[in-house]
């Protein structure tokens, strides 16, 4: 049976999804015992190595120039810089502190965000679903807000970081693996000095005496790069309306690892609003699907 192209871009949007969800989320649990800002640190780092290497290979320099050159991207992939060392940051600081729950429900509010966004930014329509979504999502949000104490603020800050970088990067249009080349760049000097003050005050855990853990911190790269080749790949050929509806495999492995797996708290409160969320997630998918 012959395979299609579209469903071969699921395939990969699956791909992409599954391991940023289960594989992502497991192997950075796993390194907790490494710092949070060593952990950052290692991800921009090695990922702008592999991004070099790719963008040798896949002669994309011409592209690259064009980018750096043309000084509304220029800013703008500095800016969004800024927004996915912070995404990553907290994002890790969340998986370290036993927190993966909180940071899936960010995922999943994330395209609800997205909406409003759209709405706001390029004037897309909103439909009465949509409207009912984002008022859920609020109503969600309004719950948690109860208990203020109990509220999920890392998975609120990674939706807002994510949904923003997201905006600006559909701005202005930037191929996804050389717009995170040029990121990836721009955090460097602030990698190498965040490394700099770890190994003076020999806070580091990369050392040559572990060879293994040296080799786990070095996977960040890939596994920054991989899940986004992935992905990107399937939203080329399957379309951004699919791949956006199977992305929601990504926030749903968090969620399963963090109960199931690493045994995380789950109050009554977070379930309901969970629930919540996941209507609205369904009633945008159907959404999605029905006019894509």
């Amino acid at each position: 049976m012959k395979i299609t192209k579209f469903n071969k871009g699921i395939i990969y949007s699956s791909s992409g999804s599954f391991f940023w969800g289960f594989l992502g989320t497991y192997y950075f649990q796993y390194i907790t015992l490494v710092g949070a800002f060593e952990v950052v640190v290692h991800r921009c780092i090695w990922t702008a190595l592999i991004l070099l290497l790719t963008t040798t290979i896949y002669k994309k320099w011409k592209i690259f120039k064009k980018v750096i050159l043309n000084k509304k991207k220029f800013i703008t992939l500095f800016v969004t810089s800024i927004l996915i060392f912070g995404n990553w940051s907290v994002w890790i600081y969340a998986v370290s502190q036993n927190k993966i729950i909180d940071a899936s429900i960010g995922y999943f509010i994330f395209p609800i965000i997205s909406v409003y966004f759209g709405y706001i930014f390029f004037k897309e329509k909103l439909n009465k679903r949509r409207i009912l979504s984002l008022s859920i999502v609020l109503l969600a949000a309004l719950y948690l807000f109860i208990d203020i104490g109990n509220f999920p603020w890392v998975g609120f800050i990674v939706a807002l970081l994510w949904s923003t970088y997201n905006l600006l990067r559909k701005k202005i249009n930037v191929d996804a693996d050389v717009g995170l080349f040029v990121e990836s760049l721009f955090l460097l000097p602030l990698a190498f000095l965040i490394l700099y003050f770890i190994f003076q005050n020999n806070l580091n855990d990369f050392n040559y005496i572990n060879p293994t853990l040296m080799f786990l911190l070095f996977l960040a790269g890939p596994m920054t790069v991989i899940p986004l080749f992935l992905y990107i790949k399937g939203v080329e050929m399957a379309g951004l309306g699919p791949s956006g509806m199977i992305f929601f495999i990504t926030p749903t492995g968090q969620f399963l690892l963090g109960f199931f797996y690493f045994q995380e708290p789950f109050s009554t409160q977070k379930f309901f609003s969970f629930i919540l969320i996941w209507i609205a997630v369904i009633i945008y998918l159907k959404d999605l699907y029905e006019n894509n």
